[in-house]
């Protein structure tokens, strides 16, 4: 897995986890919706990749 991939996906990670503590501070649901779906992303692009990475 390049390094690149893997910053980008952790980065998307993080944003989901701040979205999602915003949107239950703010009590907005679509926000935090938003960001456990950034999260959900961001967690499936690792797993591809490391499964990439195996067959290599």
């Amino acid at each position: 897995m390049g390094a690149d991939d893997k910053l980008r996906n952790t980065a998307e990670e993080k944003l989901g986890e701040a979205k999602e503590a915003m949107g239950k501070a703010s009590d907005d649901e679509e926000l935090e919706a938003e960001g456990k779906g950034d999260q959900m992303k961001g967690s499936l692009k690792q797993a591809g990749e490391k499964v990439k990475d195996a067959f290599k």
